[in-house]
């Protein structure tokens, strides 16, 4: 199964428009959205292209293939505009004989991870600062893969993909900045 990643958009429709094209032509399966969807956040500025329903409206074919979880940005009203629940604090979703825990960040993070079950990937957002780290001592692997509307320090805006065991961090053109083989 072929993952595109994607956290932080903030209501930023052109930084969405940037990533959907890349989903489409490469074919993937799913869309895993990591929170702070819609609104722009009061720490924030106003995004280039704030427009919460046209992100909705970008957003709703692809219901089917969105599994996302809630960020510290979202709220009920956000829910009432999406076809699709985003108001789990996380999410477990299963690739094969593979656990990948999604979440925003700001419950859960790699400093207060989910005591069970047993995980090979984290996912989360939230910093907007892309990063990967391979598992070790018992911990999964986990991926920050920033944001495409909000990148912090210094980084370009980002998103992520996990295809055949592969996790790559992304230019928002597609082009890859790290990759590391997972399994």
């Amino acid at each position: 199964m072929k993952f595109l990643i994607l956290s932080d958009i903030h209501g930023s429709v052109p930084a969405l428009d940037a990533v959907l094209p890349f989903f489409h032509e490469q074919a993937y399966d799913m869309l895993l959205l990591l929170g702070d969807i819609l609104n722009y956040g009061p720490r924030n500025g106003l995004p280039d292209g704030l427009d919460a329903p046209g992100v909705v409206e970008r957003l709703k074919p692809l219901a089917p293939h969105i599994v996302a979880v809630r960020g510290n940005c979202d709220s009920e009203v956000d829910q009432m505009l999406l076809p699709f629940p985003i108001m789990g604090t996380y999410a477990l979703v299963c690739d094969g004989k593979h656990r990948i825990f999604l979440t925003h960040g700001h419950v859960f993070n790699p400093d207060n991870m989910p005591a069970a079950p047993a995980i090979d990937l984290f996912l989360y957002g939230h910093t907007h600062l892309p990063h990967i780290t391979a598992a070790a001592d018992n911990r999964p692997a986990v991926c920050n893969c920033g944001s495409p509307t909000f990148p912090k320090g210094g980084n370009p805006p980002t998103f992520a993909t996990l295809d055949d065991g592969i996790l790559r961090l992304r230019h928002l053109d597609g082009n890859i900045i790290e990759e590391k083989a997972l399994w």
